[in-house]
């Protein structure tokens, strides 16, 4: 059942943010990002680059030398999400429904070669059962904060980074901004990034930021540590991850986790085709046992501009490594790391572990702004001998006695309005029907969910 209170919260929200940005000046702002650090608003220091709208005063604001500028801005993003059988039903709250509320401001202050990008977030929930979390709310906290210098060097420039920072890599495979839930995901570290030409390399040393609930106590969790090198040239990515976590769960054993990810990535596009190809290869140990995990990930596209709604169809197919034999001395269960939230769709209880998944979908353009995306999912485990796990990476339903594969099937509807450049609203339905694997381990009713999203960002 909705929460009435998180209904009445969104209503109120939704005829807020219509009204303030709807009388704008005409023109569209460069794009807006997730990542609010990557945005380049240094064109507007010429004066014929400017289109009159209201929010380029607060995107390049001139200090006193010409090189120096500061760029501010927002982001309100309100998501109601209402559950019925969460957990196949055997969820602790099943029919859990709850308002996620946010508010990330920024600075970025460029003074030379020299930045300082801050950006404090403000998040709390209403109405998640049986208790919020840390990916639900953080009261007041600190969300980046990160001092960087700049180097050119000829035709070359390394930029060196330290402090708290959103670190999303290629696809978000295995090292995602986690910003569908409530609480993005960020790192303290280092990273430094040599820019030649069209490539990039960047190598770093992280760790994952965990939330607490109160003001300001959000804190690196030193039991896990991310490192390697990341480049990305034309069409092609190369990477390098190692990762160490400390009393690890896997199979119901615990122990030091070393895990080495060895990975390659091909996307591009050619006329209206595009395609995202992706594989990794992982080797470590686990609690004395060797690591030997992998997973192949495939997307391709394709736009149909000049058909009615325009519409846009893709097809994913995903093979990830599970456990295949716990008496070998060897654990198979691919480690997905820090993926993006909500992996496979709006509605995500499985994560990229131990999964074959195909997922089709079309993205219709509707007109005045307006897109409606359906898409359907289908999922089976890749190993009999180990189980199904959440985003995160917790098991969620071990083996158990059954044989079967087939997890189940999922499908989706988004409505999506753009409604100015600065606020963008959609709402979506889910259900996942559960397969022979779900009804022989447990709990099997029918997953349904409804979210609600207003997101306002300048």
């Amino acid at each position: 059942m909705i929460d009435r209170r998180a209904l009445a919260g969104l209503a109120v929200a939704l005829g807020a943010a219509q009204a303030s940005p709807a009388d704008a000046e005409p023109g569209a702002p460069p794009s807006l990002t997730v990542t609010r650090f990557d945005e380049d608003w240094s064109g507007l220091a010429d004066p014929a680059a400017r289109t009159g709208r209201w929010t380029e005063a607060l995107k390049y604001a001139p200090l006193a030398r010409a090189s120096n500028y500061l760029t501010t801005g927002l982001e309100v993003r309100l998501r109601t999400e209402a559950f019925r059988n969460n957990g196949w039903g055997g969820a602790e709250a099943p029919d859990d429904s709850y308002l996620w509320v946010r508010a990330l401001p920024y600075a970025d202050l460029h003074l030379g070669q020299l930045r300082a990008f801050v950006q404090p977030i403000i998040a709390s929930a209403v109405g998640v059962e049986p208790a919020a979390g840390p990916i639900d709310r953080t009261s007041v906290d600190l969300l980046q904060g990160f001092a960087e210098v700049s180097l050119p060097a000829g035709e070359t420039t390394v930029v060196l980074r330290a402090g708290r920072q959103l670190m999303p890599l290629g696809s978000e495979r295995l090292v995602g901004a986690r910003y569908g839930p409530n609480i993005p995901l960020a790192f303290d570290g280092v990273r430094a990034d040599l820019h030649a030409g069209s490539a990039k390399l960047s190598v770093f040393r992280v760790e994952p930021v965990r939330a607490g609930a109160d003001a300001f106590d959000d804190k690196a969790f030193s039991a896990k540590a991310l490192w390697g090198a990341y480049a990305t040239l034309p069409n092609l990515d190369l990477y390098y991850l190692g990762f160490r976590h400390r009393d690890a769960t896997f199979g119901g054993r615990t122990g030091d986790e070393h895990r080495d990810s060895f990975g390659a990535r091909s996307f591009g596009h050619v006329d209206d085709w595009r395609w995202n190809l992706e594989g990794v290869m992982q080797t470590g140990r686990f609690d004395g046992r060797k690591i030997r995990a992998w997973t192949v990930g495939s997307e391709g596209s394709r736009r149909f501009p000049d058909a009615p709604l325009k519409p846009d169809v893709t097809v994913r197919f995903n093979v990830v490594s599970g456990e295949t034999d716990p008496t070998d001395g060897k654990l198979g269960t691919f480690n997905a790391l820090f993926p993006k939230g909500k992996y496979f769709g709006e509605l995500s209880p499985i994560g990229p572990y131990n999964i074959v998944s195909l997922n089709p979908s079309v993205a219709l353009d509707l007109g005045h702004d307006v897109t409606l995306g359906l898409s359907a999912m289908a999922y089976w485990r890749y190993a009999r001998a180990d189980g199904i796990y959440d985003v995160p990476g917790g098991l969620i339903r071990g083996p158990g006695g059954s044989q079967a594969r087939f997890i189940g099937k999922q499908a989706e509807v988004v409505l999506d309005w753009q409604a100015t450049p600065e606020l963008d609203l959609s709402a979506s339905i889910s259900a996942f029907d559960p397969g022979a694997f779900i009804r022989e381990t447990g709990p099997a009713e029918t997953i349904g969910m409804v979210g609600l999203e207003t997101n306002f960002r300048f």
